[in-house]
């Protein structure tokens, strides 16, 4: 207990990336927090698909899990190829296969779910509008889960600090007290978040009438809490600060706000010409 607050911070242990092992199959914390995150989707889409005049059926969501799954697999390792590491891959364009060796990008996976979601929707003629309010709605649990992750493995920490909750990471060979800037986002993209849109889907009348409203609060919320936790967040030191003053990851949250920006509208002009018909 003395090594874990010596000094004034919080000298965190080394965890076992490996969550279980069963024979030669590892299971890393970090496949479990998709797991447990894609889970939770099907399990309460599945519970809301009960109810009248659902978005999606239960034999959709059964269906779609799995095209999400690959979405957020193919688009979270392309996205970080792009976004992030790009010559390093054009060089070596074999490693962009082994996904072993870690590299995901959330904008990459958000963007290869969109593409999903809007292939799936047109197959199964659903309301884009309405299936997009609902998959926003339980979509922080799994940010929030896997920003633990992060958390576990001692990843993505934040920048040296000295605030009384400073933590020194074991993987982190300058041994400087910094943010658990995975914490912020786990509570502001994740349990923060999805409290914010639980209220706005089941106390407000807003899915009903103004469909889009919510997933444009998603897209508008996640960018915010990751632009303002990317202040005391470390950058990627291939990349560090942009010239114009804002980390990669700040920058790809702006296209987010526009986009939430047109779900939103979409759904308050759905609104006025339904209270005009």
């Amino acid at each position: 207990m003395l090594e874990l607050f010596a000094a004034g911070v919080i000298n965190l242990p080394r965890f076992d990336p490996v969550a279980l092992q069963l024979g030669p199959v590892a299971i890393r914390w970090y496949s479990l927090g998709y797991i447990a995150g894609l889970g939770f989707v099907w399990w309460y889409i599945r519970r809301l698909a009960a109810q009248p005049r659902a978005a999606m059926t239960a034999a959709h969501i059964d269906d779609f899990v799995t095209w999400a799954m690959l979405a957020i697999i193919i688009g979270g390792r392309l996205g970080y190829v792009l976004f992030y590491n790009f010559s390093a891959y054009l060089a070596d364009p074999v490693a962009i296969f082994r996904l072993w060796d870690g590299g995901m990008s959330f904008h990459g996976g958000l963007i290869g779910v969109i593409l999903a979601v809007i292939w799936y929707v047109k197959k199964n003629k659903l309301d884009l509008m309405r299936v997009a309010d609902v998959l926003a709605l339980v979509s922080p649990v799994g940010i929030g889960l896997v920003r633990i992750t992060n958390f576990i493995n001692g990843e993505l920490w934040g920048r040296a600090t000295d605030v009384p909750w400073a933590m020194v990471f074991p993987n982190d060979p300058t041994g400087l007290p910094r943010h658990p800037s995975q914490l912020y986002e786990a509570l502001g993209e994740g349990l923060f978040l999805f409290v914010i849109l639980m209220f706005l889907y089941h106390k407000t009348r807003l899915a009903k009438e103004a469909p889009g409203v919510i997933a444009g609060v998603f897209f508008a919320g996640y960018g915010l809490a990751r632009f303002l936790v990317e202040f005391v967040r470390q950058p990627d030191a291939h990349i560090g600060i942009m010239e114009i003053g804002l980390t990669r990851g700040q920058l790809l949250t702006i296209p987010m706000f526009l986009f939430a920006a047109w779900l939103a509208s979409r759904g308050i002009k759905t609104k006025r010409a339904s209270a005009k018909a």
